[in-house]
């Protein structure tokens, strides 16, 4: 089976946020209606576009993956060019540094791939990847805040805005996430 796209962008060996840096900047120049093939090789990227997709008011048709390639199908919107929606809660890294050391009862939780997670995160953190979060959100408490984190603070705007609107009040994207985390870590991997 072909499936036939207007436009191709590789993505190829590139991880979160980058795959949809570059699917953002293709879909600009995208006609309305037209389909546009995003080819990835990481396992976030479908989540990654399909949420993005969404907060910015196109059509996320599929992925297909083709021996580790990832091909993600996505129809630019037919309205006018749309505002692409973020999370208008957020929080530095610091702000959630203090809150941490200071003991507040709040969940921070950690959309990342597992292996990201892993690596190294905040102790304490709950790993849901993004990708997973629609059928685990049940496992959230919804009366504490969240701080939701993520690598640059992407996933985590997509998540928040998912938590939002599932119900869940008092939600904070974490800005700018791991990337710039200068707090304790915790690692599982064994060296």
């Amino acid at each position: 089976m072909i499936i036939k796209s207007n436009q191709m962008v590789d993505a190829k060996g590139l991880a979160c946020p980058m795959p949809i840096v570059r699917t953002k900047k293709a879909m600009n120049e995208l006609e309305a209606g037209h389909v546009m093939e995003v080819q990835a090789t990481d396992r976030g990227s479908a989540a990654d576009l399909r949420a993005w997709a969404e907060s910015a008011g196109h059509q996320y048709l599929g992925t297909v993956e083709d021996g580790g390639l990832l091909k993600h199908y996505l129809r630019k919107s037919a309205g006018e060019e749309l505002q692409e929606k973020k999370h208008p809660h957020k929080a530095g890294n610091d702000e959630l540094q203090r809150l941490l050391t200071a003991g507040d009862a709040l969940t921070v939780l950690d959309v990342r791939e597992s292996a990201e997670y892993l690596f190294g995160h905040i102790p304490g953190s709950v790993s849901i990847p993004l990708g997973e979060l629609r059928a685990r959100i049940g496992e959230l408490d919804g009366e504490k805040p969240l701080y939701v984190v993520c690598r640059t603070g992407s996933r985590s705007d997509l998540a928040a805005q998912l938590l939002a609107e599932a119900g869940f009040a008092k939600v904070y994207n974490v800005l700018p996430g791991m990337s710039g985390w200068s707090g304790m870590k915790v690692s599982e991997v064994q060296s």
